[in-house]
């Protein structure tokens, strides 16, 4: 039973009074009424009120917390970058400090007070100057991985073209890498007029059969050969090796068994001068 209508009874049935007095309860009946019911939409309010307010504190007590926990990961953040930019610096402060001592008047590794070179030739060369040496090749001679190269341009046989690259103090060419075939294959492609403009080099077979031997006696390593297909063939008794393909090849396989009689131009190589540098 609702609190209103208890209150009601209780005052209209425990104290009876006259006709007037019953006027006077009843007025005192509806006041008490009025005001149970207002007690209750005020209780009713102020709950809705608490609930209401409990609603809204929580979402913003959690942003507070989001935002705190943001604040305190930028400040580590921040004192990070602080510290990493610190050692920076000293960092090089401390180059700094070293390359000022570096040049300072007396210090071995300073730079000399006269330069050494050509445009200093009355002033002492240096210890690492006189220390270098420098390879060099004679006008007309091509250098390459310290050796120099001579490509003839006149056509002779396999023995006269060696006996001219001796007369040059230097032999027929002796190939010895990969490297060095490429360098040769890839510089005769510009030299050749035609297919049959190729170069002897100072391999030859023309002791032994089939045992191809270099200039300097030395035989040649299977690994280091650059045959083209289905050669040596010994053709017609080909005894001496020439080389080149006007176009190029992929795999610089260029070599060709030929007569040693039929005239070609051909490779001289020596070792290059070493010289003091200058």
């Amino acid at each position: 039973m609702p609190e209103a209508d208890v209150t009601y009874a209780d005052v209209k049935f425990t104290t009876p009074r006259s006709r007037g007095n019953v006027a006077a309860e009843d007025m005192t009946y509806s006041e008490v009424k009025i005001s149970n019911k207002q007690e209750a939409v005020c209780s009713t309010n102020i709950q809705q009120s608490g609930s209401s307010s409990r609603s809204k504190v929580t979402p913003e007590r959690l942003v507070l917390l989001g935002l705190v926990v943001l604040l305190a990961a930028a400040l580590i953040a921040l004192g990070l970058t602080y510290i990493q930019t610190n050692q920076t610096l000293q960092s090089l402060k401390e180059t700094v400090r070293k390359n000022i001592s570096d040049i300072k008047p007396g210090n071995k590794s300073s730079t000399p007070a006269c330069p050494t070179g050509p445009s200093c030739p009355s002033c002492p060369p240096s210890p690492k100057a006189k220390s270098l040496t420098c390879l060099k090749c004679e006008a007309g001679w091509e250098p390459h991985g310290g050796n120099c190269y001579y490509f003839s341009s006149t056509k002779s046989s396999w023995t006269d073209s060696r006996r001219s690259c001796i007369n040059r103090g230097s032999d027929l060419v002796k190939i010895d890498s990969r490297e060095e075939q490429m360098f040769l294959e890839v510089r005769l492609r510009g030299l050749m007029e035609d297919d049959e403009d190729k170069f002897w080099i100072g391999l030859t077979d023309s002791k032994t059969e089939g045992k191809w031997l270099w200039m300097d006696g030395s035989p040649l390593d299977k690994s280091l050969s650059f045959w083209s297909q289905n050669e040596p063939d010994n053709w017609k008794n080909e005894d001496c090796v020439r080389m080149g393909e006007r176009g190029g090849t992929h795999d610089l396989r260029c070599w060709f068994d030929k007569d040693c009689n039929v005239a070609h131009k051909s490779i001289c190589e020596k070792p290059a001068a070493a010289h003091h540098c200058v």
